[in-house]
């Protein structure tokens, strides 16, 4: 474990409100030539899982198909730590960060993608959250629900 990680381990509450909060998340599949692919989604937290949405074909579902461990990570620097440093080599950062591993997987119900995108729509843009998602939206968007098996948060200040 990293020494950060000892010293700076995040509440379990903290982790929950970061993960509510952060507007961007980045997911790291396993590409077919070994490589870690690594891309930013809009995403909510639920308590118990991760969903994202998109496109409903492209290189990180492809990765996802071929194996489903992924890595999903939300971070937010809340200040540089320069007072009475002398030099830019000794200045520091102020933090949080949240990483997931997990496995992923494309979720098939209707009425569960309708239910995450009334959640992924209520945190981004609540003004519309009263209005009717199209049919043709939900079926031809692609929601993937990622199951954590770990997850470690850590913070500096």
């Amino acid at each position: 474990m990293q020494q950060r990680m000892k010293d700076f381990p995040m509440t379990p509450e903290a982790v929950t409100a970061l993960l509510k909060r952060a507007a961007v998340g980045r997911i790291s599949t396993i590409g077919a030539d070994g490589y870690p692919y690594t891309v930013a989604v809009h995403f909510c937290w639920d308590g118990s899982a991760v969903y994202f949405h998109g496109l409903p074909r492209g290189e990180k579902l492809d990765n996802i198909a071929r194996c489903p461990k992924v890595c999903f990570e939300v971070s937010e620097m809340t200040a540089l730590l320069t007072e009475g440093i002398p030099i830019a080599c000794k200045a520091d950062t102020a933090y949080e960060s949240v990483v997931i591993k997990g496995e992923a997987a494309l979720l098939t119900d209707p009425e569960e993608k309708r239910a995450v995108f009334g959640a992924i729509v209520e945190k981004y843009l609540p003004h519309w959250a009263d209005k009717p998602l199209p049919d043709a939206n939900v079926n031809g968007t692609a929601v993937v629900k990622i199951t954590p098996k770990a997850i470690t948060g850590k913070y500096h200040a």
